[in-house]
């Protein structure tokens, strides 16, 4: 081993230093990159030579090579945005993406997305995001996560009404109206307490229907109630005067509902052209010394409505809403998490391929495993820019040590050519 040696251990330095020169410029350069994760540079020692000397054999070093380029996947802190389809995560996974035409996926923690013209939702170079999508009764569908899209064009049809809760309190107090008083839906005093509700057939067009309540003046804690519909074909359709009762409720000594607790209004014909359609009544009704009342009412229809407006929620799922007041769940997004993150190979654009060191990733719904994602939030890089500036003086020395190593060792070989003079 001679002087030489020294010479080939400086330029491993420099070298070795240059490597991680540019992995801190890296890093400094995307301190604004949308979910960038800073590198390290970890170095190792060379393959030691064997001398022999009086004392026995010694090892003297090479130099340093470059051990591995470490990804850093700690948490960035958060932006607030001013997007609904800006998304960030808290933990540890990963948005799925998918180029258009390629099923290869693409791994990310940038979430700045946003709708294109044919309703999918993107990312700034037009990957498609990935995610589940729900099926007609609201449930996610079964297969695996595919690209989100929201259908921008057309109506959501009107739903018919088939379904009518009323929530109310009926006054325990109430004096009964006579028996012989006939009901009549036009005269206020031959019922004790009604309820309207808004209702729509089947092409959409609103209606509303009113409960009458009277209490019954032979049987205790008994109500009986009758119906009337606007609109309908031959009206007034319902409970005419005089008619006997739709239904009846009764209830415990307690107040509590005892029967009578479900009830039906027959197929309403309305004065348009629409389907004959009856609709299920639940009365969750109470009997106490309390002025009768409805709490709430709730009924299952709906009319016609255009797309106004396409958000995220903080559980991930797409939900279109429209003119009409509906919300419709689109799909949920689907995130991916691996074993060993720190394998995953880097193409560009702030994303990633799964490699046989990554391992294979667990696919699921945002949630305590995967993260939890935020909307109007984007991640910012985790690039500490003070610790990337002490890293830049340690490594700058080092290149500089190691600068002195060869120039003193130019000037040694000088000397020792010098020795022929």
């Amino acid at each position: 081993m001679g002087i030489t040696s020294a010479l080939y251990s400086g330029v491993s330095g420099l070298n070795t230093n240059s490597q991680a020169m540019s992995i801190i410029g890296n890093n400094l350069a995307n301190t604004n990159t949308v979910g960038f994760k800073g590198s390290r540079t970890v170095f190792s020692d060379l393959l030691s030579s064997t001398v022999f000397g009086s004392g026995g054999a010694s090892q003297v070093g090479r130099g340093v090579g470059m051990s591995k380029v470490d990804m850093i996947f700690s948490q960035g802190t958060f932006e607030s945005t001013e997007s609904d389809t800006d998304m960030a995560i808290e933990g540890e996974g990963f948005f799925m993406l998918q180029e258009i035409g390629n099923n290869t996926t693409f791994y990310s923690r940038a979430g700045a997305f946003r709708f294109d013209e044919e309703g999918f939702l993107v990312n700034p170079e037009g990957f498609q995001v990935l995610g589940k999508g729900y099926d007609a009764a609201g449930e996610l569908a079964a297969g695996d996560p595919a690209p989100i899209k929201v259908d921008g064009v057309g109506l959501i049809p009107a739903r018919v009404t088939d379904t009518l809760t009323i929530n109310s309190n009926l006054d325990a107090s109430t004096v009964a109206i006579p028996a012989a008083t006939l009901f009549d839906p036009a005269i206020s005093t031959t019922y004790d307490y009604a309820a309207s509700a808004q209702t729509y057939d089947t092409l959409g067009n609103p209606h509303l229907v009113t409960t009458y309540f009277r209490k019954d003046a032979v049987a205790a804690n008994t109500w009986n109630w009758y119906w009337s519909a606007e609109d309908a074909l031959g009206a007034p359709l319902g409970s005419a005067a005089g008619s006997a009762p739709a239904g009846t409720i009764t209830f415990n000594p307690d107040g509590t509902l005892l029967a009578g607790g479900a009830g039906a209004i027959p197929p309403i014909a309305w004065n348009n052209g629409s389907t004959d359609t009856g609709i299920a009544v639940t009365f969750d009704t109470t009997q106490f010394n309390n002025a009768s009342m409805v709490i709430s009412q709730t009924q299952n229809g709906y009319s016609s409505g255009n797309l106004t407006n396409v958000a995220i929620n903080n559980d991930g799922v797409v939900i279109a809403s429209y003119s009409n007041g509906e919300q419709t769940k689109i799909a949920s997004l689907t995130l991916s998490k691996f074993t060993n993150p720190s394998g995953l190979q880097l193409v560009g654009s702030n994303l990633y391929l799964a490699t046989d060191t990554s391992g294979v990733p667990r696919v699921g719904l945002p949630g305590p495993e995967l993260g939890k994602i935020f909307t109007n939030s984007l991640e910012q890089s985790n690039v500490d820019m003070g610790k990337e500036f002490v890293n830049m003086i340690t490594i700058q020395r080092g290149f500089q040590a190691n600068s002195k190593i060869i120039t003193t060792v130019d000037e040694l070989l000088g000397e020792l050519i010098n020795l022929k003079r």
